[in-house]
């Protein structure tokens, strides 16, 4: 923990901002949230998928929310797949999405072009 605690302040000192990734699927999540100076939580997708239909992942998606948001932490709802999820999330208080109803996956190049090859600074 104390390594993981530098080096998100040597991140953080840099300008980066820090997620902490799949929240909820290993048990300690509650006490990473707590130590960790982080500026995004993730919510498993595991629960964001069954927020609509499960009171218990709602619940779970409800409660992370909450705490996030009390230590001044933005949440971002994984698998977010179609229209009722959306609504649920937003309803609950996430700040931000990702999945399917939100857009799908593009190959970068694609909607990038050249400007992901690398450039040449010297002749």
């Amino acid at each position: 923990m104390g390594n993981a605690k530098a080096l998100i302040a040597a991140l953080r000192n840099l300008g980066c901002k820090i997620a902490l990734d799949d929240f909820g699927s290993g048990l300690s999540s509650l006490l990473y949230l707590k130590a960790l100076e982080v500026d995004f939580v993730k919510i498993d997708g595991s629960f964001v998928k069954g927020v609509v239909d499960d009171e218990v992942d709602r619940l779970f998606v409800k409660s992370t929310i909450d705490i996030a948001h009390h230590l001044g932490i933005k949440t971002i709802a994984e698998f977010v797949e179609n229209n009722d999820i959306r609504k649920m999330v937003a309803s609950l208080g996430a700040d931000y999405a990702q999945g399917y109803a939100i857009h799908h996956p593009e190959d970068l190049h694609a909607l990038y072009g050249q400007a992901l090859e690398p450039q040449r600074k010297y002749g």
